[in-house]
């Protein structure tokens, strides 16, 4: 049975975890309605699906309180009526619960699931659950390739006519590491199509969106990836801005608040963005050792053969790279931290991050050898030409300009007017260890990454000579309470340790 209600905007976004709708305690009895009851709401031909909760003050009898996220969905007026209807709780519950109690969901399940997180069907408190259902028992390859599926299928699909569609990608968890910004003007400077999607940070201090987005916008919508990608071979853009493979941002947003990031949801959250997009050919960069998301070799020998079987049934190519990272790569860590260590290194300056030049270049080449683009063997000495010949730096201009940001940039621009501080040794010896939780932690205590210019830069790196005094890292922020925070985190938080 249907009912309506005059709609009221409230003046409040939710941030799209969850759709929820107020009703007022007297409405919602005589309708039957109990808080976190699942409600379609209907306005001329745009329909929602929400979540009721109950109000006994905010709204007026015979209203639906409608919060902003929602309201730009229906664009209602103030006081047109809706029509609401209560409906049956989704059968992907129940496949949840399957998945809760350690047993194998079918792809049909599967789909169900991530079709109700797409629809808003599934609350966000359901939609953890299901992430942390992974927790509890690996998926099964049938169940990772049904993922993977569901979740492509359900967003926008991308088709190119070339053969060499490639693409590099970092499972992340190791502080900068912003090689893909490196990598990719390599690569479509050489002619190759390279249409890059990117996340935004869930357990580091930036992603690779995050430290684009200083450079130049990456939220776009399907035709305009298609021209970017047609003029320039490639792009940097925000995933989340597509409607490709939309459950997946769903799922970052409610992993976020605990850093949850099973390794089977980092796995099917890459590969169904890597399906969408048409990607033929891929290099993982899989760091691993203390403070990243892969603890060791071992573990991350498990998830290459994942991801290679993942990739076998979708036709796509793929070879992980490991790196045993016992500290960041680059000097920079937050957004734009990061983002002037990638354009010093397409810049070629003088005080560009070797690290950072050097395994850009090597992954580069390892993709060019994958799609036989060249032999094997002769892919580094050609992405290293195109690096140190400037077209890299010329295709990464075209990109930041198709983009709509400045390709005049320069890197040593980025930073000015930020507050600085500087951390000293307080002995003299040889740096021996770089603690990348401490960092991240300070890191996103400064503010990073919603803060762009909030960050740490290194200037001492594992083995190096350290006196007493002397600036071990130096802490960004936008505001001076950001700074004290960190200061006061530093007490708890050893980041660069001095051995003799």
């Amino acid at each position: 049975m249907a009912f309506v209600l005059n709609i009221r905007r409230i003046d409040i976004d939710t941030g799209g975890d969850t759709q929820v709708v107020l009703l007022r305690g007297r409405d919602a009895d005589a309708f039957g309605i109990t808080p976190g009851d699942r409600l379609q709401i209907r306005y001329q031909q745009r329909t929602i699906t929400a979540v009721a909760d109950i109000t006994h003050h905010s709204i007026r009898h015979g209203e639906i309180g409608v919060f902003t996220d929602l309201w730009r969905i229906l664009k209602p007026t103030d006081g047109q009526t809706v029509t609401i209807d209560v409906l049956a709780r989704p059968p992907s519950i129940a496949a949840i619960k399957k998945k809760l109690l350690g047993k194998e969901i079918t792809a049909s399940e599967i789909h169900s699931i991530i079709s109700d997180i797409v629809s808003h069907r599934l609350s966000a408190i359901e939609t953890t659950y299901f992430v942390a259902s992974g927790y509890i028992k690996p998926y099964t390859t049938r169940e990772l390739v049904g993922m993977v599926r569901a979740m492509a299928e359900t967003g926008e699909m991308f088709t190119w006519r070339r053969r060499l569609v490639v693409d590099k990608h970092s499972v992340g968890g190791l502080a900068g590491n912003r090689t893909t910004m490196v990598a990719i003007p390599i690569i479509a400077s050489l002619g190759l199509l390279i249409p890059k999607t990117s996340s935004r940070a869930i357990t580091s201090p930036s992603g690779t969106a995050d430290t684009m987005e200083v450079l130049a916008p990456v939220s776009f919508d399907g035709a305009a990836v298609r021209r970017i990608v047609r003029q320039a071979g490639g792009c940097l853009i925000w995933g989340g801005g597509l409607s490709i493979a939309p459950a997946d941002d769903i799922i970052i947003r409610v992993s976020r608040p605990l850093s949850l990031e099973p390794y089977d949801k980092m796995i099917v959250s890459i590969m169904a963005k890597k399906v969408a997009m048409g990607v033929r050919y891929l290099i993982i960069d899989l760091p691993y050792g203390p403070g990243t998301k892969i603890s060791s070799l071992v573990e991350g020998r498990k998830i290459e053969q994942r991801f290679r079987d993942v990739g076998r049934a979708f036709g796509i190519s793929v070879r992980v790279k490991f790196d045993r990272a016992n500290e960041p790569i680059g000097q920079g860590i937050g957004p734009a931290l990061e983002a002037r260590d990638v354009l010093r290194v397409l810049q070629q300056k003088d005080n560009r991050p070797r690290d950072l030049e050097e395994k850009a270049l090597g992954l580069a080449g390892e993709l060019l050898e994958l799609s036989s683009f060249c032999t094997t063997g002769k892919g580094y000495a050609i992405a290293t030409q195109a690096l140190r010949s400037g077209r890299a730096w010329a295709k990464m201009q075209q990109i930041i300009k198709l983009q709509g940001g400045n390709p005049l940039v320069d890197a040593d621009e980025l930073l000015a007017g930020t507050l600085t501080a500087d951390v000293k040794a307080s002995a003299t010896g040889r740096v021996s260890a770089i603690n990348n939780r401490a960092i991240d932690e300070i890191a996103r205590t400064l503010g990073a990454p919603d803060q762009k210019r909030a960050g740490i830069y290194l200037h001492k790196k594992l083995g190096d000579r350290v006196k007493r005094g002397q600036t071990l890292l130096t802490l960004y922020a936008v505001t001076a309470d950001r700074l004290a925070l960190a200061r006061q985190a530093l007490r708890l938080h050893t980041i660069i340790t001095i051995g003799r």
